[in-house]
């Protein structure tokens, strides 16, 4: 079994909340994480029985329940947080419940009141590299320690990994139309039963539609206008699905950074899928020659240095904003990451080779932010970390994209 790098923290969080709530993605590892701490007491939602009795009865359902106690799938009755609540209120005392869902907060319907101050909330993704290779790299805290990155030893096929995504299960399948067929499932489970418990989904045909063109557009620019026209639904609709493709950990929507020169930027955000292997799925990308040959391919590699960055900033030291920075000139950087101390532009290139020229919009953003920038990167498809020079005393670097492996 394979380590999850946020367990430690999950382990801290319960020595100070009375209830913690694990999320994420449908299959994701929330389950098989929450056993790992150690409490005897365990109840899912998915067994018919139980689900009848909470629902029924949610303020009787928790009290017949032993402490410390974890609760699966407990979007299924989004009613027992207002019973959990006053539970809690009652008795403040840590690590009584251990809660995951497959929808963030902000997602549950019916919650009536906060749980602010009673809960410590954990965001759950699929694998990052680091922890298929099992090591204890994190690499937004390598990026902020002003250390070298260290080229490749061995070689990494980063192509298979884009293919397989970070879903657990996927990492042990090695037949591509097993894996297919995989994939087919979950959004099929996910559609008959996340959507059902979390969503007001009147048309799955139109849903199933922007789904869809929203692994199109994976990487790019979130025109709300165009893809309301395409996918044939009103604006509100469009804004009530893609909350639920957020809540749900399928798509992030992801901010312009902004200066005081906010107005020479583009405000529109860009939307990317959460896992490559879902999103090289619904493109049809099944081995390495295809996704090598697909035009999405570059946007694909980018939707994985994001995946990498959110996963790693659920676990860093020290949390920092990811954003992208585009003006109305056509300067693009693919993130900026701001620590609140420093910044650190990243470029992301599929191809094997670097030139100085792949560095251009980042000297430019250095230009414009004396004395802030940190370090440049472009990561790209080699093994060895290139040196570029510097800008401004800003030091560049080229960094494949297999050390985020550690």
């Amino acid at each position: 079994m394979l380590k999850r790098h946020i367990l430690a923290d999950v382990q801290a969080y319960l020595m100070h909340f009375p209830s913690l709530l694990i999320t994420g993605a449908r299959q994701v590892g929330k389950s098989t994480l929450a056993l790992q701490l150690g409490i005897e007491n365990y109840v899912t939602l998915d067994d018919i029985a139980t689900y009848q009795s909470a629902k029924a009865d949610p303020k009787g359902f928790i009290l017949s329940l032993t402490k410390p106690v974890i609760i699966d799938e407990i979007q299924r009755v989004p009613e027992l947080f207002v019973a959990i609540k006053e539970q809690i209120d009652l008795d403040r005392r840590a690590g009584q419940f251990v809660l995951t869902g497959s929808s963030s907060l902000q997602g549950f319907r019916d919650l009536s009141d906060s749980l602010a101050g009673r809960i410590g909330i954990v965001d759950l993704y699929g694998f990052n590299l680091s922890e298929i290779y099992a090591t204890n790299f994190n690499v937004l805290d390598h990026l902020f320690s002003d250390t070298h990155f260290s080229s490749l030893e061995h070689s990494i096929d980063i192509p298979s990994h884009l293919i397989k995504g970070g879903f657990p299960e996927v990492q042990t399948i090695t037949h591509a139309k097993t894996r297919m067929l995989w994939f087919s499932s979950y959004i099929r489970t996910y559609i008959e039963r996340d959507l059902h418990d979390v969503g007001n989904i009147r048309n799955l045909d139109s849903f199933m539609r922007l789904y869809l063109l929203l692994a199109l557009r994976s990487a790019n620019l979130l025109n709300k206008s165009e893809l309301a026209k395409e996918s044939s639904i009103d604006t509100k609709t469009l804004d009530n699905y893609l909350s639920i493709l957020k809540n749900t950990y399928q798509v992030a929507v992801l901010k312009p950074w902004f200066t005081n020169e906010a107005k020479r930027l583009i405000k529109m955000p860009k939307v990317f899928m959460l896992d490559t292997g879902i999103l090289c799925h619904l493109l049809r990308i099944m081995a390495t020659d295809e996704l090598n040959q697909s035009l999405q391919r570059g946007a694909i590699y980018e939707t994985f240095i994001l995946s990498e960055l959110v996963k790693a900033n659920t676990y860093a030291k020290q949390p920092v904003d990811i954003s992208f920075y585009r003006t109305q000139d056509g300067k693009e950087i693919d993130f900026i990451l701001d620590n609140g101390k420093g910044l650190i532009p990243i470029e992301v290139k599929a191809a094997y080779t670097v030139t100085l020229q792949d560095f251009r919009h980042i000297q430019y953003f250095i230009e414009q932010n004396q004395g802030k920038v940190l370090q440049g990167i472009v990561f790209y498809s080699g093994d060895r970390v290139l040196p570029f020079g510097e800008k401004d005393g800003v030091k560049l670097w080229a960094v494949p994209f297999g050390v985020l492996a550690g």
